[in-house]
């Protein structure tokens, strides 16, 4: 397999309840993997300090959002704390079209609508160790009120609840061995027989070798 150059593009959707590190190991991904792309979630989320646009959200504004919407252009949408967050088709339909792994960071909402639309797509459940580390995960947050705290607890325990629907749940009891273990789910996903069965992942040697006339 060393002489194998090229590997199929792939969407992996990473969910998790918040607090649970889904958007740290992403970015762990990102580091290691050249051929990796993050997708850019839209949201009507105002920015919090040191956000970006169009590095960690497209923030747009409610009619920006309905104007998208309206087009079809999202592959999903959710509300989601009274903000709206969705997957533009776009980055999705490019990161395949150039042999990408698409990282789709987003809640069990938005995970599920996408494995439903995209049938060939990956998804990996993140769970916390503990209900006690969850919450101190949690109520880190100064800016918010209890209520608001309390109200994301519930949340996050209603969501953990879908954890079976995924192909695949990791750990995060420690975040580099959780991060290892999501690289080689993704790595395992690319070398799966259906996926490498176009002969351009292949030399053309290697295409008729086995018996795919590569390309």
């Amino acid at each position: 397999m060393k002489s194998q150059k090229k590997y199929p593009g792939l969407i992996v959707v990473i969910s998790s309840p918040s607090g649970t590190g889904k958007t740290t190991i992403c970015h762990r991904m990102l580091k290691r993997h050249s051929d990796f792309t993050f997708s850019v979630s839209a949201t009507t989320r105002p920015p919090r300090k040191n956000e970006k646009n169009g590095s960690d959200y497209y923030f747009l504004t409610d009619g920006q959002f309905d104007r998208l919407k309206r087009k079809n252009e999202f592959a999903e949408w959710a509300n989601v704390f009274g903000f709206r967050y969705g997957t533009l088709k776009s980055d999705i339909n490019k990161a395949l079209r150039y042999d990408k792994v698409l990282l789709c960071d987003v809640d069990i909402q938005g995970g599920m609508s996408i494995k439903k639309k995209f049938k060939d797509a990956v998804s990996i459940f993140i769970i916390p160790p503990s209900l006690t580390e969850l919450k101190k995960r949690l109520f880190k947050r100064r800016t918010e009120s209890p209520g608001q705290k309390e109200l994301r607890l519930k949340t996050a325990l209603d969501e953990l609840r879908y954890w079976k629907y995924y192909d695949y749940v990791v750990l995060n009891d420690d975040l580099k061995a959780a991060a290892e273990e999501v690289d080689m789910i993704i790595t395992s996903e690319r070398m799966k027989t259906n996926r490498l069965a176009n002969g351009r992942y292949w030399s053309r040697t290697q295409g008729r070798l086995l018996g795919l006339g590569g390309t």
